[in-house]
């Protein structure tokens, strides 16, 4: 390179500038060869697999990297915390959530305090996670039934758990996941189905169906970090608005069509 030019470098804005083109001059056509395994597994090419097993590792191997260690942020400090913090965050932040539960936890600090109130009663202390009134009636409910069927200890089954009130399969997940350490399933929220769709590993929107796809790609023993993962990865970078692009750690294996700035070729089909 000649001495004192400088490669374009991405903007951090996450836009990238518009190029100037000149004219070139005419070149030879080029022997064709092979596409190389990086671009069959990372590019639009002929060959090219989003689930190819070597471009799931990738994913999962870049994630490990950058959130190693992250679990569930709803704050609690027992099953039963945990189950009512996940029927809280039902169209409500964890931010929010937190806000709400210490002092819930600490006007009602266990099972029986829960199962004896009246759902009106529960109403005025989390109205503001919003559907406060269907979720005090499943609050109220769930723990009628931990106290009546289970002798007041939240059960550890899949089964079992679904037959509280409030609770459907991603609650259940992230119990199971999170406090038992049981990879069960895989926790579909609202940023899982996003990053899912813009990494090309579902085309589904239902999320019974997006977590059977991802069953299927995922090994199980990664499936509740995984979950975590992709939620950490969708607040931070992966943003559903104006996606942080150019700081991502999956950009040149990501070929979302909404990304902000790329290195790789996008994908129409790949949209959150």
């Amino acid at each position: 390179m000649p001495r004192g030019i400088v490669p374009r470098q991405p903007a951090k804005t996450g836009r990238q500038e518009g190029l100037r083109r000149t004219p070139t001059a005419a070149k030879p056509p080029l022997t064709p060869t092979r596409p190389s395994k990086s671009k069959l597994l990372f590019g639009k090419t002929k060959g090219y697999k989003p689930l190819a097993p070597e471009r799931i590792h990738e994913i999962l191997k870049r994630l490990d990297q950058t959130y190693p260690n992250v679990t569930c942020a709803l704050h609690h400090n027992n099953a039963w915390e945990l189950v009512v913090a996940t029927i809280l965050s039902a169209q409500c932040t964890d931010v929010r959530v937190n806000m709400v539960t210490p002092e819930l936890f600490r006007k009602y600090p266990t099972v029986e305090d829960f199962a004896g109130l009246e759902s009106k009663q529960l109403e005025p202390d989390i109205r503001s996670t919003g559907f406060f009134r269907n979720k005090s009636k499943s609050i109220v409910g769930a723990a009628r039934k931990v106290l009546a069927d289970f002798g007041g200890e939240v059960p550890d089954q899949m089964d079992k758990l679904l037959t509280l009130s409030g609770v459907a399969r991603k609650t259940a997940n992230v119990v199971l996941g999170t406090w038992f350490k049981k990879n069960d399933g895989v926790v579909v929220d609202t940023h899982v189905t996003r990053l899912s769709h813009r990494l090309e590993l579902t085309k589904e929107t239902d999320a019974q169906k997006i977590e059977r796809d991802l069953m299927r790609i995922i090994p199980r023993e990664h499936w509740t970090l995984f979950s975590h993962q992709l939620i950490w990865h969708g607040r931070k970078l992966c943003v559903a608005r104006s996606p942080k692009c150019v700081d991502c750690p999956l950009e040149n294996i990501c070929h979302a069509a909404d990304k902000t700035w790329s290195t790789v070729e996008i994908h129409k089909d790949a949209k959150p």
